[in-house]
């Protein structure tokens, strides 16, 4: 039986970021097509291009044009985005943040690990999560994912 790829979008302006997260799909026992956006109006014109949206968009913080926050909030304001699944991928970790984003519609937070083995337990539970979930959102003692 054929299966179809999980469509993921990352939007992380990074390239040595977006080449590792490459590198972790590669390695997880998964079929993903991965898409990407290097700034935040680029990720919002492609999103707005999908014909059936990627399975989880996993959104850096850090970006140009738009950051991640005012990315998420324009997804979460729109129609035809606000269900998509996005996943904060941020190396920092500020609580007060992670509240907003909990409160503003993010599905979960991943703090990017510097481990390689970590980073891959974490993307790789962030897809199942996203493409197995129940719901708009988890639980916020669920929101942080943690390796």
């Amino acid at each position: 039986m054929n299966r179809a790829p999980i469509q993921l979008l990352l939007g992380d302006d990074d390239i040595d970021d977006c080449n590792l997260f490459v590198e972790v799909l590669r390695e997880l026992p998964l079929l993903t097509q991965l898409s990407m956006a290097h700034n935040g109006e680029q990720l919002l014109q492609m999103l707005l291009k999908f014909v059936k949206l990627p399975a989880a968009l996993f959104l850096d913080l850090n970006m140009p044009r738009k950051n991640g926050l005012e990315c998420l909030t324009e997804i979460k304001s729109h129609n035809r985005l606000k269900d998509l699944p996005v996943i904060i991928y941020s190396t920092s970790f500020e609580p007060a943040v992670v509240d907003l984003l909990y409160k503003k519609g993010a599905y979960h937070y991943i703090r990017k690990p510097a481990e390689f083995p970590k980073l891959k337990q974490v993307i790789h539970r962030g897809i199942m999560l996203a493409i197995y979930s129940i719901g708009p959102q988890p639980q916020k003692e669920n929101f942080v994912i943690q390796a």
